[in-house]
């Protein structure tokens, strides 16, 4: 835990070097233990941090009584606010402070406790606290547990999350790939302008000192090649995807690979000072195909936590080059295909119908009353995604006699109720399907809905 910790977020200057770590133990036992055994590594290797323990009460320990305040030097009120402090990285807990803990700073968690339900949810969310004064990502996140199996970490999720999962682990030879065929594109080479920034900075060079190996690169890419049809958001997309892989592959096993290393904090410097010129809507596509809504997963050897509810499935952090001009024009087609092939396999209807079926419940959910005074502009996600829920089985249950079908499956399969909740709001809250309800009237969409149903009656 330390090593990880040491050479992965503290060496790294992961949050502006204010990265934080919590280590959730079994109980307070184990919590001392580690905490002692901790503390010891920390003044062994002579780390320029500290440690601290967090438990309620007092605990005998081979004949020795132990208290919070005792082992930390201050009262147990305090321990928060001494946590936040820069000196102090490593928490040790066992249920004190895994719920309820609002600590921005926090990019690692090294479990060794049972954690289900709801309590594995509060704990490992945690991590989730913003922090955009310190530049967090899901990049910098980090889980490393002990002892609960992947299966038991994806069923407490399940209910409460959404996100896109992995079809198998990733294949490292794509960032060889990416690095060739950057380089091979003539904006910057490894000798004249990547090797000379990296000898600035790791020697913790001011930008104007670095500057001079940025702004050439940045030029002949916005000003002087004459690039192809979507070439530029090209060539941007894969210095992202180099980033976003060689970033968290690196955050979960070392490599010995130096010229990945020097590559990745090249264009961590670059890719800001790329423009692109060309009428494209694809320059941010790699930020919108992500591997889920935060980094929570649980790794051993490739092995990551796929949450169901109904979303896509994607090759695992993009193993295969990405290319400018690919996606789907249509938002809504892509959701309801996706929807499709989780939970309507073999489905006999038109894409139309198959689109109504959906429209129809968005329509009556955005214009229901709880809706407008509830749900818009409430920054209260929990709130939210509970009236939501009430709502959208509200707008089921009204058109339960046009759609048995769909009504008995929502009512009985609650993981098809999580999945259905979830596209619902995806599709009311994507402004390109809203834009295109204008287009039909109310009465289009039933006729489509109505369509539909008797199409799945006549099928048996």
């Amino acid at each position: 835990m330390v090593d990880h910790f040491d050479a992965n977020l503290f060496r790294k200057h992961k949050l502006g070097n204010e990265a934080k770590a919590l280590v959730v133990t079994f109980d307070i036992e184990c919590a001392i233990r580690y905490y002692k055994a901790i503390c010891g590594i920390i003044d062994k290797k002579k780390l320029p941090y500290k440690a601290l323990i967090a438990f309620s009460g007092e605990k005998e320990l081979a004949g020795k009584t132990y208290t919070e305040a005792g082992m930390n030097g201050f009262p147990d009120t305090e321990t928060a606010e001494h946590f936040d402090k820069t000196e102090n990285r490593i928490l040790v807990v066992a249920n004190k402070y895994i719920t309820g803990f609002d600590q921005p700073k926090l990019a690692a968690m090294y479990i060794d406790k049972p954690l289900g339900g709801v309590l594995a949810v509060q704990c490992l969310s945690r991590l989730n606290r913003a922090a955009p004064e310190l530049g967090k990502s899901e990049e910098d996140l980090f889980v490393l547990d002990f002892y609960n199996k992947a299966e038991e970490i994806k069923e407490a999720f399940d209910p409460f999350y959404t996100v896109t999962s992995l079809s198998g682990p990733t294949d490292l030879n794509v960032l060889s790939e990416l690095k060739t065929t950057i380089l091979g594109m003539d904006v910057f080479s490894m000798e004249d302008d990547v090797e000379p920034f990296i000898e600035k900075f790791a020697k913790g060079a001011e930008s104007s000192e670095l500057a001079p190996f940025i702004d050439p690169a940045a030029h002949r890419f916005n000003e002087e090649i004459e690039w192809p049809e979507n070439g530029q958001a090209d060539f941007k997309m894969k210095c992202k995807q180099f980033v976003r892989i060689y970033s968290r592959m690196a955050a979960i096993m070392p490599y010995s690979v130096l010229a990945w290393e020097k590559l990745f904090w090249y264009l961590r410097f670059l890719i800001p000072c790329l423009h692109i010129t060309v009428n494209t809507d694809m320059l941010d596509v790699l930020d919108k195909i992500d591997l889920s809504t935060y980094g929570l997963r649980r790794v051993s050897f490739n092995e990551s936590i796929v949450l169901d509810a109904g979303e896509a499935t994607i090759d695992p952090l993009a193993s295969k080059m990405v290319n400018a001009g690919s996606q789907e024009k249509d938002p809504l087609d892509r959701i309801v295909k996706e929807f499709n092939e989780h939970w309507f396999k073999g489905w006999d209807a038109t894409p139309d119908a198959q689109k109504a079926k959906f429209l129809v419940i968005a329509r009556a959910v955005a214009a229901d009353a709880d809706y407008q005074k509830l749900v818009v502009g409430n920054p209260n996600e929990q709130a939210v995604a509970e009236v939501m829920a009430t709502i959208i089985k509200r707008a089921v249950l009204r058109q339960r006699k046009a759609d048995q079908a769909l009504y008995s499956q929502y009512r009985d399969n609650g993981e098809f109720k999580a999945g259905f909740n979830a596209v619902i709001r995806r599709i009311i809250a994507t402004p390109e399907i809203i834009g295109d309800w204008m287009q039909f009237s109310r009465k289009d969409y039933e006729g489509d809905y109505a369509m539909a149903a008797e199409g799945e009656r006549s099928l048996g």
